[in-house]
């Protein structure tokens, strides 16, 4: 500053601009005048000093043009004038100014009513007969449409230059990225791919804009701009609503719009009557705008960023270009309203239009007012203070003869004088980056939706690796992925939504990965129907099998023919009995690996469903299935399983009911077998035990074989060999170097008890019928029930057994004398799509193997339990009635809980004992040795069960 006069006005405005961001201090019209008429020049150079040195501030800062302007206008109308372009943010500071720059929308508004006032099309359309006549109404209507139709054209904004009309385009565009947004948002709800949710909401934004800007109609949503709110809600326009209601509802748009309609018709009629009011109009939407711009409680915070006020430089306020009524405007206008608003006014005035700033005969002033400070930036604080402590009383006519809002601040001439160069001095801004500024900023937001989005597209990425079906943001959570045996992945867990275990599978779509997603497709539709048609009177089965197969051994055979029979008795069931059965599926993984994630699955679900009344399946023993077990018995669940044959698990958990004859018991059966076997060796006969090496994997079936059948042995007298255990290494046996060990040893056994899965025969059969101490001798090969899945080539299948070795087996599913007394094959023919009026047989293949019997008996079962007496019944309920159930002409006979102890092992089990040889003919042929059918107790004899 190079004036003294400038430094200390410099100091006072810093002051007031620091007190600024931590208050909302009263702003006055600070009006610099000098002392002597002769110093006038020098008051208007250091009002453009001090306009420089806030524009190095960082202060946003307009000058009003104050030239004289051309035409015959009254003082009010130039006082308008210098305000028009004040509504152009570039008049404000450029970019480097704080934040970002100020919106007008308000200003802009009013500027577009007196543009569409003043337009030569509406002059003939103004009424010429008085109001309330008829005519006048008419010619009223007449010129409220034609006003409507002006400001339709001007888009309801003043016009403007071509080159900003994208900015303008931009600006309309805002309102509608909320709804865009909310289009996405609501896409996302459906789990679509997430571009899907993104061009949803784009195409939503896009259509808005486009009929945003139909020519010659109002913009959309125009009731809810901001500034049609503002023009509907202020009280200083209801002097204008002389004719018409404007009241206004947010949810009510079309009387909105007739609102915004009659007030903006009704403004301009007062504006075209010209006087004060069009000024104060403008005055007041300036600082609506302003404050709006300065308000701290908005979404970016805007209030807490901009810490300096706005300043407005009129360099020579006169009569003559308005600046004089604009000050007198800004002082009636805040007087009127008494709200505090953020612009500070610098205006420069000569000496001699000091007069024109009062505004009637002037009071008394005020007794024993104390003396001003003698030096200037003493008193430039006592005349502020004074002024901001006086400011209520000011307001009153009768208080003084001065506008209650502007601050003179007289210069004297030895102030204004020049300093010399090196004198000058530059007040310092005290100025730090606001917190705000720095948390909620245009960096700060990209870096946290970088980081959003970032994170976004891990979670979901991490959502798609763990969870069979997600979103973007979202996931069926009752299903998960995990490794499969081999590579890859599996679905596992529970199918509750729009998960299908079918769409997951590798390979093509034959046989029974085909047959399995058909079997999907048909249970999901009966569940349908039973939900809609029968919503009050159903209950829930979950089937626990293996949907899925590894890549080293794709077989889906086990969890087809269970799924098979399951599917038929749903059906039988819902076109038979009053209460219906929905079935849901939960696969537990190739061989059942992952089933304790499916327990867990399942579960949870069952808090969620409480027509969920138990479970049928968990076929396969596992060194899991105490866990399982437990877990679903903690949640309430019994379970119904067709072939676990685990001997402990019934003696161990109450809710465990199997229709699988157990290990123990086919060990007991099988030694009918050995006793016979052991005759015809003589006293020399050698046995040892052939098992699966289990340290490396979950299978408990195997080990249990093991430990029934090498006692067996033990208890039928052979002469015992050491028991060997044969790894399996990528799915496949390693049997070659315990074959040569059997083979070659000094004692070659008559009798092996094999205690493993039926996929390793083959390589056994193979490996005997090669080695010379086996090839030509009589060895017979005891097993369980997991032989009863293989197909052997006398009836078409792959399977066979080595020349001069017979293969006893146990199996589960005594067919051929159940089949007299049941409609279970009618059934699967009526029923089964793929059967559809074919005549089915129990040594069919797909039923030969027994599994869609144990699992159609095991869910009727579980059915009747959860249907007593017609009525839905509850799980606990279920898990009661379990041991009443007593069911004759099932697939397997007669299934009979009701003799069955608590935490001990049940009779009635069906059996049979198998003999597998080759014939002449080289095909291996298996036999019925012996049988039980289901609910029979009677034990097997050697007589039943002889090999002769």
């Amino acid at each position: 500053m190079s004036t003294e006069a400038g430094i200390d006005v410099q100091h006072q405005l810093e002051s007031l601009i620091q007190d600024f961001r931590t208050s909302d201090p009263p702003m006055p019209v600070i009006v610099l005048h000098a002392e002597d008429a002769a110093d006038d020049d020098r008051v208007t150079e250091l009002v453009d000093e001090l306009s420089e040195g806030q524009q190095r501030h960082g202060t946003r800062t307009a000058v009003a043009p104050t030239e004289p302007q051309p035409g015959d206008l009254d003082p009010s109308a130039r006082a308008a004038r210098l305000l028009w372009d004040l509504g152009d943010s570039r008049k404000w500071g450029d970019r480097s100014a704080a934040y970002r720059p100020y919106s007008f929308p308000r200003l802009g508004l009013v500027r577009a009513l007196q543009e569409a006032t003043d337009d030569p099309d509406m002059r003939e359309h103004w009424p010429a007969a008085p109001g309330g006549t008829p005519d006048g109404n008419v010619q009223r209507e007449q010129a409220q449409t034609q006003l409507l139709r002006i400001l339709a054209r001007q888009r309801w904004r003043p016009r403007r230059p071509s080159r900003r009309n994208r900015q303008l385009l931009l600006n309309d565009v805002q309102q509608f990225l909320p709804m865009g947004v909310l289009g996405a948002f609501t896409a996302l709800l459906t789990r679509p791919e997430w571009y899907i949710a993104v061009l949803a909401g784009i195409g939503l934004m896009v259509l808005l804009a486009g009929l945003n800007h139909v020519p010659g109609r109002a913009p959309l949503f125009l009731w809810l701009r901001r500034e049609s709110r503002w023009f509907l809600t202020t009280t200083f326009l209801q002097s204008a609503a002389r004719r018409q209601s404007t009241s206004v509802r947010l949810l009510r748009p079309v009387r909105s719009w007739r609102a915004i309609a009659a007030r903006a018709y009704d403004v301009s009629e007062a504006m075209r009557e010209g006087g004060e009011f069009p000024l104060q109009l403008y005055v007041l939407a300036l600082f609506e705008d302003l404050r709006d711009n300065h308000r701290r409680a908005s979404w970016d915070l805007r209030g807490f960023k901009r810490t300096r006020p706005p300043v407005l430089f009129l360099r020579r306020a006169a009569r003559e270009n308005g600046g004089i009524e604009l000050i007198r405007a800004v002082s009636d206008v805040r007087s009127r309203r008494s709200e505090l608003d953020p612009l500070l006014i610098v205006a420069g005035v000569a000496a001699d239009d000091t007069a024109l700033l009062d505004r009637g005969p002037a009071a008394n002033p005020p007794a024993n007012r104390p003396a001003p400070p003698s030096r200037l930036p003493q008193r430039l604080r006592h005349w502020y203070d004074e002024w901001a402590g006086n400011l209520r009383a000011d307001q009153s006519p009768s208080r003084t003869n001065a506008l209650p809002w502007v601050l003179r601040i007289p210069l004297p001439h030895g102030e204004l004088d020049q300093l010399r160069q090196s004198d000058w001095r530059c007040v310092r801004a005290r100025h730090r980056p606001p917190v705000a500024r720095v948390v909620w900023s245009v960096h700060s937001v990209l870096l946290v939706l970088a980081l959003v989005v970032t994170a976004g597209v891990v979670h979901a990425r991490e959502l798609d690796r763990t969870y069979c079906s997600a979103g973007l943001l979202t996931a069926d959570r009752d299903t998960e992925k995990r490794p499969a045996p081999g590579g890859g992945t599996e679905c596992v867990g529970i199918a509750t939504g729009d998960v299908r275990f079918g769409a997951h599978l590798t390979g093509g779509t034959a046989g029974e990965g085909k047959r399995l997603r058909e079997l999907e497709s048909l249970v999901r539709a009966e569940n349908g129907r039973v939900v809609r048609d029968h919503p009050d009177a159903y209950v829930t089965v979950v089937y626990a099998g293996p949907l899925s197969s590894a890549s080293a051994d794709p077989s889906l055979v086990k969890g087809a023919e269970e799924l098979t029979g399951v599917y038929l008795a749903q059906r039988v069931v819902n076109e038979n009995y009053t209460v219906k059965l929905r079935v849901l599926l939960a696969n537990g993984g190739s061989d059942m690996g992952h089933q304790k994630v499916t327990a867990d699955a399942i579960a949870a679900y069952a808090d969620r469903d409480p027509t969920v009344v138990g479970v049928v399946g968990f076929g396969r023993d596992l060194q899991s299935s105490p866990d399982v077990t437990r877990r679903l018995l903690e949640a309430g669940l019994p379970i119904v399983s067709g072939t676990n044959s685990a001997t402990y698990l019934p003696k161990d958990f109450s809710n465990w009911f199997s229709l699988a004859a157990p290990d123990e018991h086919q060990a007991r059966a099988l030694g009918l077998i050995a006793r016979q076997l052991r005759t015809q060796r003589g006293k020399a006969a050698h046995a040892l035990v052939l098992a699966r090496d289990t340290k490396e994997s979950q299978d408990r079936y195997t080990s249990e074989q093991a430990l029934y059948g090498g006692e067996m042995l033990d208890r039928e007298g052979f002469e015992p060999l050491p028991a060997q255990r044969y790894r399996v290494a990528n799915g496949k046996p390693e049997l070659r170097q315990h074959a040569e060990s059997i083979c070659r040893g000094e004692h070659v056994p008559s009798v092996i008890y094999f205690a493993g899965r039926v996929e390793d025969i083959g390589p056994l059969m193979t490996q005997l019928s090669t080695e010379p101490g086996c090839a030509n001798r009589q060895i017979s090969i005891l097993t369980g029930d997991d032989l009863s899945k293989a197909r052997f080539s006398g009836t078409g299948g792959r399977d066979g057994v080595a020349p001069r070795i017979t293969l006893y087996h146990a199996a589960l599913a005594e067919l051929k004398e159940a089949a007299s007394r049941t409609a279970f094959y009618e059934d699967a023919s009526h029923y089964l799509p793929w059967l559809k009026d074919d005549r089915v047989t129990y040594d069919a293949a797909g039923f030969a193997s027994g599994q869609t019997a144990l699992s159609h008996d095991s869910t009727r079962a579980l059915y009747w339990a959860a249907s007593l007496g017609d009525v839905p019944q509850s799980r606990s309920a279920t898990w009661v009635n379990l041991r009443n159930v007593k069911l004759d002409g099932m697939a397997t006979g007669t299934i009979d809980f009701t003799g069955a102890p608590l935490y001990a092992e049940r009779h009635g089990h069906s059996i049979v004992l198998n003999r597998v040889r080759r014939t002449a003919e080289g095909v291996s042929q298996a036999e019925v040795l012996c049988s039980r059918p289901a609910g029979s107790t009677k034990p097997l004899s050697v007589k039943e069960c002889s090999i002769a």
